[in-house]
């Protein structure tokens, strides 16, 4: 029995070998007596060649056939540059699993059917190439956290209150109580500090916003980090390292597919290299006015504001020391400055602004008391998150990287929703 290969591993090296390739019709045409067929699985394409002269019944079978036609193919490997990869099988053998008359996606299609049709729309090389890049980023905060001394940590999705804001809560019934999908792993993230000291977790994060932004979606894959014995410089430094480690490694193990999506603007991605520039709040919005933005000091910046501030880097960047009435209850207040919280958000260039978003975490149980009371929530519902500010509190911080909005920025993508599987946006629950 021959054992399958893949279509990338199908090389003009390999001329004279016989192979069986399993995969899909990317693309088909009809040259004289010869039928062309671009197969495609996950590791990429090859050209496979029918010839009446070599078989009469697979080059039959092949007129037949449909785009996205499901085949088994044995043949011989031919060197030819003409070939999309440098070399061709010559079919001699093909077992039709699935014949598809019409694929209803079109070259013309809209971006809009194209979500719609989501689940088909998988099939594309160009999107698996996102989800490669996405996988790649994902093994390399692995391998970093690993060789680091970061342990994992599997914290629940259903929770009982707010960590990013009340109003963006998805509330359902558990039993017979209130509950809510999780906004971020961050508070059972602090919790389990106290005996691993360096923990992180993978999760989906829900956001009831409304935003329609091309970085907003109501559910995302966060990254979260959070360490004792740390402050707000300490965990800035563990950003870039890690950021800079993932963009790295995807640039050494997909630059083909990186390259599919930026052609060879590299430039920032290159850049991705510690120390990343910081830059206080208060000199953002002094950028930001001399740009003739209407903003003041206090208020938030939108992606529009972070748009205008990214054309100051060539590489990701901090803003770090923002006001406390813009951030949320448990960030450190500013020893320094009490209007102020140790907050910091990491920015991507390019226009694309907030990855990262970071803090200390206040460690000091009056003050993250009060904090709660002024956010308009019920210390009742943080009972047990409080309990870890009186049973040896230390000072620690931590942060969340929006899995999706890196992506996005690393391949240049003009939308998150792009950058995940099956898009969740206040518009779209299915499919």
């Amino acid at each position: 029995m021959i054992d399958k290969v893949y279509c990338a591993d199908v090389t003009p090296e390999m001329e004279g070998e016989h192979v069986k390739l399993a995969g899909w019709v990317y693309r088909k045409r009809e040259v004289g007596k010869k039928v062309f067929i671009v197969l495609r699985d996950s590791s990429g394409i090859v050209q496979v060649v029918f010839s009446k002269d070599l078989s009469e019944d697979a080059y039959r079978l092949a007129r037949t056939l449909g785009i996205e036609s499901s085949v088994v193919i044995e043949g011989t490997v031919k060197a030819d540059p003409r070939a999309p990869t440098g070399a061709e099988v010559r079919a001699e053998k093909i077992e039709v699993i699935q014949n598809v008359e019409f694929f209803p996606i079109t070259k013309d299609a809209s971006r809009d059917f194209l979500l719609d049709v989501r689940h088909l729309h998988l099939h594309s090389p160009k999107v698996a190439a996102v989800m490669k890049v996405k996988a790649t980023l994902m093994q390399a905060a692995r391998e970093w956290l690993l060789q680091n001394g970061w342990y994992e940590v599997f914290p629940p999705i259903l929770v009982t209150g707010a960590v990013e804001g009340g109003a963006t809560l998805f509330k359902l019934k558990y039993f017979d109580k209130t509950a809510y999908l999780s906004q971020s792993a961050q508070l059972y993230l602090e919790a389990a500090i106290f005996s691993l000291e360096k923990v992180w977790s993978l999760t989906p994060s829900f956001r009831a916003e409304k935003s329609r932004t091309r970085r907003h979606l109501t559910e995302f894959w966060h990254l979260e980090l959070e360490a004792a014995w740390m402050d707000l410089w300490d965990i800035m430094k563990v950003e870039e390292e890690l950021v800079s480690y993932m963009v790295g490694r995807a640039l050494e193990l997909r630059r083909k597919e990186i390259e599919l999506y930026r052609k060879e603007d590299l430039k920032t991605l290159k850049k991705t290299v510690p120390p990343f520039p910081r830059i206080s709040y208060d000199e953002a919005i002094e950028i930001l006015q001399s740009k003739g933005v209407r903003i003041e000091w206090g208020e938030d910046m939108g992606a529009d504001e972070e748009r205008v501030l990214t054309e100051e880097f060539e590489s990701p960047f901090f803003v770090y020391g923002y006001p406390k009435g813009i951030k949320a209850f448990y960030m450190k207040e500013d020893p320094s400055d009490p209007r102020k919280v140790l907050a910091a958000d990491m920015l991507a260039p390019e226009g694309y602004g907030e990855v990262i978003g970071g803090s200390q975490r206040e460690d000091d149980y009056d003050k993250l008391v009060r904090r709660i009371i002024e956010e308009g929530m019920d210390p009742k519902n943080y009972e047990w998150y409080l309990d870890l500010r009186k049973y040896g509190s230390v000072p620690h911080s931590g942060f969340g990287l929006g899995l999706e909005r890196l992506v996005a920025w690393v391949l240049k993508l003009d939308h998150v929703r792009w950058a995940t599987l099956f898009p969740r946006t206040p518009s779209r629950l299915y499919p």
